[in-house]
């Protein structure tokens, strides 16, 4: 019963929430966010590539079918990752 009122006082899903979720990630494999649970950041550009290679896949999937917000949040997440992508690379 709980689990369930949980889920309905939830934010509910969407595609900017999805973009979020994976951004986040990306952020957190770049070390640029804690990963919960650990002490030491985390360091893994193959999956943060992973990651950045799936928001550019969603982009192109959805290409004229987003909202102008929805667009923008994709487009400036994905830049900011990838700037944040070279970075990293260059320090390794």
């Amino acid at each position: 019963m709980q689990e369930a009122q949980a889920r309905d006082q939830a934010e509910p899903a969407t595609f900017s929430t999805l973009v979020l979720m994976l951004g986040t990630a990306a952020l957190v494999h770049l070390g640029a966010s804690p990963d919960p649970g650990q002490e030491e950041p985390r360091h893994d550009l193959g999956e943060a590539q992973r990651l950045i290679d799936w928001l550019g896949i969603l982009r192109d999937k959805t290409e004229g079918r987003l909202t102008p917000e929805e667009r923008m949040l994709l487009e400036q997440l994905l830049f900011d990752l990838r700037m944040r992508y070279l970075a990293a690379e260059q320090k390794a």
